[in-house]
């Protein structure tokens, strides 16, 4: 927790409110959120992904409906994009219209009240670390300073706290985690590189390998496409891990690769950074221990110095889908 967050003086604006937004790609989360974390009130708002001046007409109305109930001293915004380093600029956003968008100082004209801005995926290794899985400590209890989140959803998002402060790098760039290429002219990415880790360690490369197996016509896919109606492209990774919960071996089996690429992939993001913790969350994450006990496997066999330096363990996320709203609004508050 940043030493802002416990100011001395009653009544300071560091003890008030403030209000998180997550803007994503088909909808915006508002909330606000106290100094311990705690989400006091809540509301949402379709994304007009395509029209700049919609998305921020739809941040200032769901503000504006939460400073109807509480005294709030600033607002964080979590951008689905690229972020300058000064927290104020959208730089890039692949599934939004924003194009060196200066959101923080159109917000702040519309709304009267200081604005930061921040990447989401920053945002929710903010709010996991200063709140949720990294404010419970390490193995042994002892607090953690320097944790690195991986987001595995649709693509693998990351974020980086080192030293009790989230790393942003020169441009505001870092902690772009899932585009660390891992395979030399691999699967062609969203980013329009090859090979990015996001095509091997993300709910996009799950869907793609079960419906491979799917295709190939071998009866192991039977549950899976059971499960997705008889059709091919019909199956999606909610459908892997429910077949996997009910013991299925090829689902369990694609879980498990899955995990083996978040694993070693871990294990060269720790011999550069070397945290106290591996935090997991997004949507796949809910598979539990069928995608995280693969991972740990996989992260201790490639470990540089394994066997020679402190246990980092992979710990679930625990704020869910609120990390990105609650951990932009801790940073307005700094």
């Amino acid at each position: 927790m940043s030493t802002s967050e416990t100011p001395s003086t009653p009544g300071s604006p560091e003890l008030r409110p403030t209000i998180g937004v997550d803007i994503g790609g088909t909808k915006i989360a508002a909330g606000v959120v106290d100094g311990t974390g705690r989400v006091l009130a809540r509301t949402r708002r379709s994304t007009p992904a395509t029209d700049v001046a919609a998305i921020e007409a739809a941040v200032v109305d769901a503000v504006a409906e939460l400073r109807r109930g509480h005294d709030v001293a600033a607002v964080g915004v979590a951008a689905a994009g690229f972020v300058d380093a000064g927290r104020s600029v959208v730089t890039f956003a692949p599934n939004l219209a924003w194009r060196d968008e200066p959101l923080r100082a159109d917000l702040e004209r519309h709304l009267g009240l200081p604005v930061v801005v921040e990447n989401d995926a920053n945002a929710a290794a903010w709010g996991e670390f200063a709140h949720g899985a990294g404010r419970s400590g390490d193995r042994a209890g002892a607090s953690v300073h320097d944790v690195v989140l991986l987001t595995i959803g649709t693509g693998l998002g990351g974020g980086i706290v080192i030293g009790d402060r989230l790393l942003r790098g020169a441009a505001g760039f870092a902690g772009e985690l899932g585009h660390v290429r891992v395979v030399p002219d691999g699967h062609r990415c969203g980013c329009g590189n090859r090979g990015c880790w996001e095509q091997y360690a993300s709910g996009r490369a799950l869907v793609r390998e079960a419906r491979d197996l799917a295709r190939g016509g071998t009866p192991l896919a039977a549950r899976l496409l059971e499960l997705a109606g008889g059709d091919v492209d019909g199956i999606q990774g909610p459908h892997v891990t429910q077949a996997a919960a009910e013991g299925d071996i090829a689902a369990v089996e694609l879980l498990a690769d899955l995990g083996r690429w978040i694993g070693e992939g871990a294990a060269s993001i720790v011999a550069a950074l070397d945290p106290a913790m591996i935090i997991i969350g997004g949507g796949v994450s809910e598979a539990g221990d069928l995608l995280l006990e693969p991972a740990r496997a996989a992260f201790a066999r490639q470990l540089t110095a394994r066997g020679h330096r402190p246990a980092i363990p992979f710990e679930p996320a625990q704020l869910g889908n609120d990390a990105g709203m609650i951990g932009v609004a801790d940073l307005a508050r700094s």
